[in-house]
């Protein structure tokens, strides 16, 4: 019990720190007030197929969430999980690591096949307004794929964990919070040169006036990039996007061949601009160091709830050590990730508006920047004022609305 309530205190102590970083370091104050205008000065068509097309993706993206969570709860809850690990493992010898390591792929692979038809519809609907250009055998191809770097990486870490449990009865969950903390600053420096490329190619942009251009900001911002490239998005979607990833000499300029075709150059440097407010901002470092801190926070907790008799007895494990104990874990990293969303996403959207502020200031076009959001909104479409409550949850950026506002009171 004295293990128990230390992990209890650990993790109030690393989330309590996450949310003073979180206090002190979101800027608060940079979204207008009020938006005099909901429809960001958009045609009232295009408005109207916005609102459509949420309207039609919405529900469904609610239905595979929740569907994604009750079969966790289901598989987390009761012996069928634990049997289903069991089993797996059964014509390997059934020892604890092919438990575990086949206990993952099986758990993840009827979650995913539970909610394929969700996904299937998604992309059916995306296809209808003309966002998504995939074909199914890409769509296919991107859901393995993902599958398989999802498995793969909650694989490695459960058996780590698993590992220590079994090693270290009494103290594993602060060796696997020190390991969460890790591999998430790890996973930041690694995420440009290991993970997208899986999904997308890229080429450098020609030489030429936007290349020149868009180095000469990155320089202007005093945060010098190695590179500007191109991705090959269109295969995928006709959206509209570019980033900036990577630290030091990983560091680079993105942006989507969709992009060229339809912004002006102007209209991409204002875009770039953005992206370099959070270099500028170190809002990467930033959210590494939340990341680490909410990763050991949580992973304490784990500590704390998979020592629970009445969770264990539910799930027919005999503790933390056990594979029976897969299906548990997962549910709660599963539930802790769906309480965590409102906040990310509530911090992401301040951290936005801040690097919207930069770009007007960089580039001091807020005329370039309010035509490059209407067509974003045009093209990606986006709902310029979606419902409170949905945008509250699930919405990452300010709306269309709000960033057209923010560009309209700007003053140099």
């Amino acid at each position: 019990m004295r293990a128990r309530r230390a992990a209890l205190v650990a993790a109030v102590l690393l989330l309590a720190a996450f949310a003073v970083v979180v206090a002190v370091t979101t800027p608060w104050d940079v979204l207008p007030e009020r938006v005099a205008d909901p429809s960001a000065g958009l045609p009232a068509e295009q408005v109207s197929r916005a609102e459509a097309f949420a309207a039609a993706l919405r529900p469904a993206s609610l239905a595979s969430l929740l569907l994604g969570l009750l079969v966790a709860a289901v598989l987390g809850l009761t012996r069928l999980g634990a049997r289903l690990v069991r089993a797996v493992a059964a014509p390997l010898g059934g020892g604890w690591f092919w438990q575990v390591l086949l206990g993952v792929l099986a758990l993840a692979v009827v979650g995913r096949v539970a909610t394929l038809p969700l996904s299937v519809y998604g992309e059916v609907v995306r296809h209808r307004y003309g966002l998504s250009t995939r074909s199914w055998g890409l769509f296919a191809r991107d859901v393995v794929v993902n599958l398989l770097i999802d498995t793969a990486l909650t694989a490695l870490a459960v058996v780590a964990l698993v590992w220590l449990a079994r090693r270290a009865a009494r103290a594993w969950w602060a060796f696997a919070a020190v390991g969460a903390a890790a591999l998430v600053v790890v996973g930041s420096f690694l995420w440009p040169v290991v993970i997208e490329p899986a999904f997308n190619s890229f080429e450098p942009l020609p030489v030429g006036e936007l290349r020149t251009d868009l180095l000469a900001l990155a320089e202007e911002n005093g945060t010098p990039v190695q590179d500007v490239l191109v991705s090959d998005a269109s295969r995928r979607t006709t959206a509209l996007n570019a980033y900036v990833s990577g630290f030091g000499s990983t560091r680079r300029i993105v942006v989507y061949d969709t992009v060229l075709d339809r912004l002006s150059d102007e209209e991409i440097e204002s875009i770039a601009a953005h992206e370099l407010g959070h270099v500028a901002a170190d809002d990467v470092l930033t959210g590494t160091l939340l990341g680490a801190l909410g990763a050991a926070g949580g992973v304490a907790l784990l500590g704390w709830l998979l020592t629970s008799p009445a969770l264990l007895r539910r799930s027919g494990a005999d503790g933390p050590g056990d594979p029976r104990v897969v299906p548990l874990l997962l549910l709660l990293v599963a539930v802790g990730t769906l309480v965590a969303t409102p906040v990310q996403n509530l911090v992401s959207r301040q951290i936005e508006a801040r690097a919207d502020a930069h770009a007007l200031d960089l580039t001091g076009d807020p005329e370039a920047f309010v035509d490059m959001q209407r067509l974003l909104a045009t093209t990606n479409l986006s709902d310029p004022d979606p419902p409170t409550a949905w945008h509250r949850f699930f919405g990452s950026h300010p709306t269309t609305s709000q960033r057209v506002a923010l560009a309209q009171e700007w003053r140099p």
